[in-house]
């Protein structure tokens, strides 16, 4: 049996539960509004567990307790994944996303903390160069929600651009991150590329009956804001720090933009192995009954 068959009908079951709870007792407006939150938090419950769990330990962690207090999240964090895994809540498939990503986000620690970019100021076993190995795991949580905001709202892209465009992109965003310590920076060029190349990229999506739909730019745009904000986040809780900020500062703006660029090279990752929901040419997906119609019907 298709692992992935299992997962979506918990999922339509979860859905519809949560579905016609909000229809009886909000406007229609309010109740996709209230579905659409929902289901994003439920699509980022990797990284919003792996947030819990940085302000949680820095509320409580002392320093004479046996395991510190990075080591710590690094138990946390696989553990988690362990349990996705078992609960049926990501597939094998999305699995091998998480993993690529979460190797290439590593690599770009390694490199970056080395250069002075950030740095973790705690002490901890399980860190090597300077980079404690929970950091992986943060990259890995965007391929998790990537992969799974996909399923979750039957996403569509369409009209996709050529994919080996795509991974040229992805690629070089990627060395950019590695390159400007050295040379030009070009992410202006890169983020015009971005917009040339997926402008006409529509993401459809289901909330309820009726499909949406958001430009892939606007998309990745919203998302890096997200992930800003949970960068502000890290550096309250003293987890990473940047230099010359001071912990009561907000990360600077222009770190957004280095994520909506990062945001990128996570999608085409997770299309390296994941590609049903690519279309070439512009797609209507089809208005959908709400899932008790069905039931209702039959009846």
């Amino acid at each position: 049996m298709d692992p992935r068959i299992h997962i979506d009908g918990g999922t339509r079951r979860l859905e519809r539960g949560m579905g016609d709870w909000a229809r009886r007792r909000l406007p229609g407006w309010l109740a996709e509004l209230v579905m659409f939150t929902l289901k994003q938090g439920w699509a980022a419950l990797f990284g919003g567990l792996l947030l819990v769990a940085i302000l949680a330990t820095k509320a409580v962690w002392q320093p004479s307790w046996p395991i510190a207090r990075y080591d710590f999240l690094v138990v946390f964090a696989l553990a988690t994944q362990v349990l996705f895994l078992w609960a049926r809540l990501e597939t094998w498939e999305e699995a091998k996303v998480i993993a690529l990503f979460h190797l290439t986000g590593t690599a770009m620690e390694f490199f970056k903390v080395q250069a002075g970019s950030w740095s973790y100021p705690e002490a901890g076993f399980l860190k090597i160069m300077g980079v404690p190995m929970f950091s992986g795991f943060m990259y890995a949580s965007i391929g998790s929600y990537i992969a799974r905001v996909a399923r979750i709202f039957e996403m569509r892209f369409a009209p996709y651009p050529p994919f080996w465009m795509t991974v040229v992109l992805a690629c070089a965003i990627y060395v950019n991150f590695f390159a400007h310590h050295f040379l030009p920076d070009i992410r202006l060029a890169l983020f015009a590329a971005t917009l040339l190349l997926f402008a006409r990229t529509r993401v459809w999506f289901y909330v309820g009956a009726r499909p949406l739909w958001m430009p892939l730019p606007l998309t990745a745009f919203l998302v890096a804001l997200m992930v800003w904000v949970a960068e502000n986040i890290g550096t309250v809780t003293g987890t990473w720090a940047y230099p010359g900020q001071h912990w009561t500062q907000m990360v600077s703006f222009s770190k957004m933009g280095s994520w909506y660029l990062l945001l990128f090279v996570a999608f085409v990752t997770v299309t390296l192995v994941m590609r049903d929901f690519l279309y070439r040419t512009p797609q209507r997906p089809p208005r959908r009954p709400l899932p008790h119609a069905d039931e209702e019907a039959a009846a």
